[in-house]
C-alpha cells in the first residue's frame, strides 16, 4: 500500500461593509483521475441607493491554469477571453476611456496566486462571479491532500463547501482535518465514501461560523483538509484512453530503494545572516538524521571561498554523521557569493564517486545573486551544465524573495532538476526538510517511457523516480487505434467526463514553458510559439497569455494575467471596496472512456544493466 498526496488550495476572502451583501458563498472541488476542476461562484447584492464598484477576489493554486471567467449582471453574461498578452493589452488599452479598474492574477505566497477584477453594480442590483481553473494534481510525499482555506470575514447565510473525489483504483481511507474540522463544526461536516468515490460536504450555520475555534464576528478563518489514500495492487501503472488521447500514471511503490549519493552546497554569505542561517543549520541536522547507512554524502559551504567538511563523499556511518552535525552547527554567515565555484565543486565530488547501482543528487541552497568569482549568469549555467553532463539532477533552493529565482530555475531545468523557493517563515527549516524528503528515496534512475502507437507525447524521459512521487505522460494514439497502442517502461535499477485531451494539453503547455525557459535562440522561440498556440486553443491563462474581461458598456476592461514566480503583485489603482468569493456548487455526472490497468512485470536485461517494465 502506498499513500498519494496532492494539494489543491483555494483561499477566499473579502472585507465586509454594509454596502453590499454576500448572499451566496460556495466552494466546489471535483477531482477525477487526478485532474482537478474547480468552479468558483459568488453572488453579491448592492443594497445601496447608488451604484457601487465591487471587487471579486480569490486565491488559486500557482500551478493551476484559469480556463474560464464569467460575470452575470441583470441576466447578461460577460465572458473573459484568453488572448496573447500583446493582443489582450491592446484590447485593454483601446477599451479604457475613464477610470482604472484592474484585473490581475498575481503571486501572493507559497502556493497561491490572487485573481482580482472589479465591476460597477447599479443600486439594488445583483452580480454573480464565476471562475473556473484546472490543475493536474502532483503526487508528493505519498499522499493526496485537498486543502481549502476559508476566510469570508463575515458569516454567510448560504455557505457551502462541496468536494467530490473519484479514483478508479479505489479509495482506501478518508479523513477530514484542519482548523475548521473541530468539535464545534462536527455536525456541519458530512463525509462518505464508497469503493471508488468520496464526498465531503461542509455546511456551517451562521452561528457556527462565529463560534468555532477559528471563528468570530467576522466569520471563519481556517482550513478544511481532506486526506485520503488509494488502493494499489502489484501493477506498475494505469492508463486511461479517451477520444484518441491517453494519460499514463506510473507510480510503482513496491521497489527496493536505491542507495544515494548526495552533495549539499550551502550558501553562507553575509546575506544569510540571522534567521536564515539558523534555519539552515537546523534543517541540515534534521536531514542528516534521515540518511541511511548505505548512503554517501558530502557538505560544502561557500561565500567567496569554499569550506569542506570532507573533500570526498563518505558513507553515512554513525561516526561520520556525528562529525557532519558538528560541522553544520558551526556554519557562520560571512563574505560574498561565489555560486559558480561552489556548484562545480559539488558536481566534482559526485562525479568522483560513481557507485554502480546508486543515484546521485546535487542540492544547492542560496539566497542571492553571484557576487564573487564568475558572475555572468549564462556563463555559470553553461559551466554547470558541462560539469554535470546529464549524470544527475541539480535541485536549487532559493531562500527568500531577494534571490534571482529565474536564474536558479533555469539552471535546475537544464540539469533535470527543479527549483523551489524557501519562504523565510517560522517553518523554513521544515520547508527545507520537506523538500529533501521528496527526493530522499530514489527507486529508479534513467526512466524512459516508450509508447508504440503513440504520438505527440509529453515528457517521456526522467532522470530519477522517487518513492511517493508519480510520473505522468500523456499523448495521442496513432490513428485513434487502441489496438496498436503498447506502453513499455525502461529503467535502470538494483462524475464529469475525464477530458484526457485537456490533461495532455495541460502537461504539454507546462513542459513547453519549462523548455522555453532553459533554451535560447530559435529553439526558445519555437517552444514559446507552440506553448502560446496550445494556451490559446485550450483557453489557459499562462505566462504567455492573458484573459480580457469585457465589462458592461461604459466600464473599462480588465486584463487578467499569470505572472512568473517571484513577480511582484500588481495593485488595482481604483479605490474599490473588496469582498471575496467562494467556489460554486457543481454537481456533474462522471463517466470514463476505455480504462485499462497496465500490469507491468520487472524484467532485467543482463547485458545492459537495465530493467524493463513490460506488459
Amino acid at each position: 500500500m502506498c499513500f498519494c498526496w496532492f494539494v489543491c488550495v483555494c483561499v477566499c476572502e473579502y472585507v465586509y461593509t454594509d454596502d453590499w451583501d454576500i448572499y451566496s458563498f460556495h466552494i466546489n472541488s471535483t477531482v477525477s483521475s487526478r485532474y482537478a476542476t474547480t468552479v468558483i461562484t459568488s453572488r453579491v447584492a448592492n443594497r445601496m441607493d447608488e451604484s457601487k464598484e465591487i471587487e471579486f477576489q480569490v486565491r488559486i493554486p500557482k500551478n493551476a491554469f484559469i480556463s474560464k471567467f464569467r460575470m452575470f449582471i441583470d441576466g447578461q453574461a460577460y465572458d473573459g477571453v484568453v488572448k496573447s498578452k500583446e493582443a489582450a493589452k491592446q484590447q485593454y488599452t483601446d477599451a479604457v476611456s475613464q477610470g482604472q479598474s484592474a484585473g490581475i492574477v498575481s503571486s501572493v505566497g507559497r502556493t497561491l496566486e490572487e485573481f482580482k477584477t472589479s465591476v460597477n453594480v447599479a443600486a439594488h442590483k445583483k452580480v454573480t462571479f464565476e471562475l473556473t481553473y484546472e490543475e493536474l494534481l502532483k503526487r508528493k510525499l505519498g499522499k493526496y491532500e485537498l486543502q481549502i482555506h476559508a476566510r469570508p470575514m463575515q458569516p454567510v447565510k448560504d455557505f457551502k463547501v462541496d468536494v467530490y473525489i473519484h479514483e478508479k483504483a479505489g479509495i482506501n481511507i478518508m479523513e477530514v482535518k484542519g482548523g475548521l474540522s473541530t468539535n464545534a463544526m462536527a455536525n456541519a461536516i458530512t463525509k462518505t465514501h464508497s469503493d471508488t468515490q468520496a464526498w465531503v460536504y461542509f455546511y456551517p450555520t451562521e452561528d457556527q461560523q462565529k463560534t468555532c475555534d477559528h471563528c468570530g464576528e467576522q466569520g471563519m478563518n481556517g482550513d478544511l483538509v481532506i486526506v485520503y489514500d488509494v488502493n494499489r495492487d502489484n501493477s506498475f501503472g494505469d492508463i486511461k484512453k479517451s477520444s484518441g488521447y491517453f494519460v499514463h500514471h506510473f507510480a510503482p511503490s513496491n521497489l527496493a530503494r536505491i542507495p544515494k549519493n548526495v552533495a549539499f552546497v550551502i550558501d553562507q554569505s553575509g546575506s544569510m545572516y540571522g534567521r536564515k542561517i539558523q534555519q539552515t543549520r537546523t534543517a541540515l541536522i534534521r536531514i542528516l538524521n534521515d540518511l541511511a547507512e548505505e548512503d554517501h554524502f558530502g557538505l560544502i559551504t561557500f561565500d567567496s571561498s569554499l569550506f569542506h567538511w570532507k573533500r570526498e563523499l563518505v558513507q553515512a556511518t554513525e561516526e561520520n554523521l556525528a562529525s557532519a552535525k558538528t560541522f553544520a552547527l558551526q556554519i557562520q554567515d560571512r563574505g560574498a557569493t561565489d555560486i559558480n565555484q561552489a556548484v562545480l565543486e559539488g558536481a566534482r565530488m559526485l562525479n568522483a564517486n560513481p557507485r554502480e547501482g546508486s543515484a546521485s543528487i546535487l542540492i544547492l541552497l542560496t539566497d542571492g545573486d553571484p557576487t564573487s568569482g564568475v558572475t555572468n549568469l549564462e556563463v555559470i549555467q553553461s559551466n554547470v551544465r558541462k560539469a554535470i553532463a546529464g549524470e544527475f539532477p541539480l535541485y536549487c533552493l532559493g531562500f527568500g524573495f531577494d534571490v534571482n529565482f529565474e536564474f536558479l530555475e533555469k539552471m535546475s531545468l537544464q540539469n533535470n532538476g527543479v527549483a523551489r523557493r524557501i519562504y523565510e517563515d517560522s517553518d523554513a527549516e521544515l520547508q527545507l526538510k520537506g523538500f529533501y524528503e521528496e527526493v530522499a528515496t530514489p527507486l529508479l534512475t534513467d526512466v524512459t517511457m516508450v509508447y508504440e502507437g503513440g504520438i505527440n507525447l509529453t515528457q517521456t524521459n526522467f532522470s530519477q523516480y522517487y518513492n511517493g512521487s508519480e510520473i505522468v505522460v500523456a499523448g495521442q494514439i496513432t490513428d485513434n487505434d487502441i489496438g496498436t497502442f503498447t506502453p513499455q517502461v525502461v529503467a535502470q535499477r538494483n462524475r464529469k467526463v475525464v477530458n484526457i485531451q485537456r490533461v495532455w494539453a495541460y502537461l504539454t503547455v507546462k513542459q513547453l514553458l519549462e523548455k522555453e525557459l532553459r533554451l535560447s535562440g530559435p529553439e526558445k522561440e519555437s517552444a514559446k510559439k507552440e506553448a502560446l498556440e496550445l494556451s490559446l486553443k485550450y483557453s489557459f491563462v499562462t505566462p504567455l497569455t492573458s484573459m480580457v474581461v469585457t465589462k458592461p458598456p461604459g466600464e473599462s476592461s480588465d486584463v487578467l494575467h499569470k505572472p512568473k514566480e517571484g513577480e511582484a503583485p500588481q495593485t488595482p489603482t481604483s479605490n474599490v471596496r473588496q469582498y471575496g468569493l467562494m467556489p460554486s456548487s457543481l454537481s456533474l455526472p462522471l463517466c470514463y472512456g476505455v480504462y485499462g490497468v497496465v500490469s507491468l512485470k520487472l524484467l532485467h536485461h543482463p547485458n545492459k544493466g537495465q530493467s524493463f517494465f513490460s506488459l
